[in-house]
């Protein structure tokens, strides 16, 4: 046990104290007796304080001598460990006994406090560890170097000095007290700091490097790192081969140039787990950085010490530390205390990870500490397959669909993990079973409540009711619609698995044109598409987003394209005529902007790899450079007659009582309608036969065409509506 290895140290504590009493009541002869000494200063005392120095007797001399010989000689493990660990020196060492001995027995707080005159001072002060561990004057002198802010005793917080109610006194008269986790580690019961508990925990991870979903490269590259670490200062040198358990071992040796690897990439990428994995069988400490600095008016001395006890727990551990949400301070307001943190972390020996949602480098703070930013990327279409695969184990309902998941989302590690873990709980709830098979349905769910976030807030969600039952179009038009979904479907296999994504700087997603008059079913075609692939559709209106104020509207679209890729969702441009039309001649600064605008959006929709439908009624007034660089364009023809009549048939539900009068094919023929305009007239006779008590009869039908006329600006003429429209009235009547 640790208190079994100290005995031999406090004895010979006991001992030096018992020298430094008997040398003081040398000193003082018969003042030594006084009962009233240390509360009051009689008159003798200061003749004797005026008096030549001290000289000791030889048999004192010869006690003190051979009491450094016997210290020399004591061993002790939990000591010899903290002072190897900081740095400490021989008199530092013995500090940290002097400030120990309290902790372990009470009795060593009367004997200080007879020694130091003061019943009150129960702790030993500075001038009582240099009396008792210096030889002479010239070592007192040099000792007191110990004491000094930057030295290792007060730098790494081991110690702490206070005045005991003395403000600014000398520093002879600070006393000495020996920090609790100092304490807890000497004794054999290492526990957290208490001051960490908020922001920090600490675990061994056992997570396999070959386990973690990477690319290639990143992995050799991430092996080669270790193997080649090299620490280097004036007592040790190492090069060469290493294995990675060499590695952190010896990147965490004292004195030695420490190392820091900014772990760059989004949400649920991977990063915690690649920390863990470079770890794997060895203590890592995690840090809530942003905890350790709560506010603009947190105190920097008190972010500082908490950053050090980081630091110092780290070493106690033989720990790497994985510093968590770096950005808020690296990217904050407060470069201050930004500054000051990578200081703090330069001077520290071992390995060290930033988790970085933007990519920082460093610009020289980290002068003697390695730093190398690794940018973790989200999976590949193989890495989502084969990360869906270990989460489900086998509960998927087969690989089609994990080639379909991997394939329509681009989930993080991280979100592939919840989205497992919520499909498989959707499916308990279905079916009451411990370990249900888990339905397609209840996985698109769980990856869609992945994929929303921040673009609820920024476009319309557009619900996916429609079905490819439901549209109306012309053959040719209604394979190409099929076809976007071809290209969204089995992109990641032709792109990443068949190498075609090498010959692709850009333009790596699905850009498609909808132009057709009002009606004509763009709106419904993108529903069709976004249920077909089970994605969520948010419809966009570029109309409102283009800001007479420059550069508002590159703000707009930044957040728009920015949350998409998080969402995994399809964007859907209404209007995109609003600023697309044809880019016209530069004559003024407006003109000059204004193309700026149509460029900055062409250059957003060839970087985001996701799928954007751009939904025009005037095709052609969209400039013809722009319309080349999308990759698919299909007109929405004004539906013809026969066409006409297959809406006509859909339009209303199954459910619907339609009376026997009704006569589709004459208004398919006689009204030259949209489809949307068809639904509009469809819904409004089903609310008047409603309010008739009745089955949705022609008069109804007619009615509404009238309305729809109206609305349009339309004149209604008898020719047109024939006898129905005199019935309608007639009945009504």
């Amino acid at each position: 046990m640790a208190l079994d290895t100290l005995q031999p140290l406090l004895g010979w504590l006991r001992d030096l104290l018992y020298w430094h009493i008997a040398v003081t009541r040398q000193a003082y002869g018969a003042l030594a007796d006084d009962e009233y000494r240390g509360l009051y200063v009689p008159d003798a005392e200061i003749d004797l304080l005026l008096a030549q120095q001290r000289v000791l007797t030889p048999d004192l001399q010869e006690r003190r001598l051979a009491l450094a010989t016997q210290r020399a000689a004591l061993d002790c493990a939990p000591l010899d460990r903290i002072a190897t660990l900081f740095g400490l020196d021989d008199f530092a060492r013995d500090v940290l006994l002097l400030t120990l001995a309290p902790e372990l027995d009470l009795r060593f707080e009367r004997i200080y406090a007879y020694i130091q005159d003061d019943v009150t001072r129960k702790r030993p002060s500075v001038n009582l560890a240099l009396s008792l561990f210096c030889l002479d004057s010239a070592a007192r002198v040099l000792a007191r170097d110990a004491f000094a802010p930057d030295a290792p005793l007060r730098k790494h917080l081991l110690v702490q000095l206070y005045d005991d109610g003395q403000r600014n006194g000398s520093l002879l008269a600070r006393m000495l007290r020996l920090d609790e986790r100092i304490a807890a580690d000497v004794l054999g019961t290492p526990r957290l700091d208490a001051q960490l508990l908020a922001a920090a925990e600490i675990s061994t991870p056992q997570r396999d490097m070959n386990a973690m979903v990477l690319p290639n490269e990143l992995r050799e590259r991430l092996e080669r790192m270790v193997t080649e670490f090299r620490i280097q200062d004036s007592g040790f040198s190492r090069s060469g081969a290493a294995s990675a358990a060499e590695f952190r071992s010896l990147a965490l040796l004292p004195q030695a140039a420490g190392m820091v690897l900014g772990l760059h990439g989004n949400f649920g990428s991977g990063r915690r787990a690649l920390a863990e994995a470079l770890c794997n069988g060895q203590a890592l400490l995690s840090v809530q950085l942003s905890r350790l600095h709560t506010s603009a008016d947190t105190p920097r001395e008190n972010a500082d010490e908490l950053v050090q006890r980081v630091l110092r727990e780290a070493r106690l551990r033989t720990a790497a530390i994985l510093w968590l949400d770096a950005d808020e301070l690296l990217y904050g307001s407060d470069q201050v205390a930004c500054e000051r943190f990578l200081r703090l972390l330069d001077a520290h020996p071992g390995l060290s990870f930033l988790v970085l949602g933007q990519p920082w480098d460093d610009r020289g703070s980290l002068r003697t500490t390695t730093y190398i930013r690794i940018d973790v990327p989200a999976p590949t279409y193989s890495g989502r397959e084969q990360l869906w695969r270990q989460r489900l184990n086998g509960d998927s309902p087969g690989d089609e669909t994990l080639q379909v998941l991997a394939s329509t989302f681009r989930l993080s590690g991280g979100q592939i993990r919840a989205a497992a873990t919520m499909a498989r709980t959707l499916a308990r709830w279905r079916s009451g079973e411990a370990q249900p098979t888990i339905k397609v349905e209840e996985l698109f769910v769980a990856c869609r409540a992945q994929s929303s976030g921040k673009l609820d807030s920024l476009a319309h969600k557009v619900g996916t009711t429609y079905s490819w039952h439901d549209i109306v179009l012309p053959a040719e038009q209604l394979a190409m619609l099929r076809e976007v979904c071809i290209q969204v479907r089995h992109r990641r296999i032709v792109l990443e698995s068949w190498g075609f994504d090498k010959h692709l700087a850009m333009g790596k997603g699905v850009n498609v044109l909808f132009a057709g008059t009002s009606g004509t079913g763009k709106t419904m075609a993108a529903e069709i598409v976004a249920g077909d692939l089970g994605l969520e559709l948010y419809k966009i209106d570029l109309s409102m987003m283009v800001s007479k104020y420059i550069g508002e509207t590159e703000k707009n679209l930044d957040k728009i394209f920015t949350a998409a890729r998080e969402a995994n969702a399809i964007l859907f441009f209404d209007e995109a005529d609003a600023i697309f039309g044809k880019r016209s001649e530069v004559k003024d600064a407006h003109d000059r902007y204004a193309n700026i605008e149509v460029g900055y959006l062409l250059q957003k929709m060839e970087s985001y790899d996701g799928v954007v439908i751009l939904a025009t009624n005037l095709r052609k007034n969209l400039d013809d450079a722009f319309v080349r660089r999308l990759h698919v364009a299909i007109e929405f023809p004004f539906p013809e007659e026969p066409d006409r009549q297959r809406i006509w048939r859909k339009v209303f539900p199954p459910d619907a009582p339609l009376a026997a009068d009704v006569d589709v094919g004459f208004l398919a023929k006689q009204f030259k309608l949209a489809g949307g305009n068809i639904r509009n007239i469809a819904l409004l006779s089903a609310y008047l036969a409603a309010e008739d008590g009745e089955h949705i009869r022609m008069r109804h039908i007619v009615r509404a065409v009238k309305r729809e006329y109206q609305k349009m600006g339309k004149l209604v003429t008898k020719g047109e509506f024939g006898e129905h429209l005199e019935k309608s009235v007639a009945e009504r009547a």
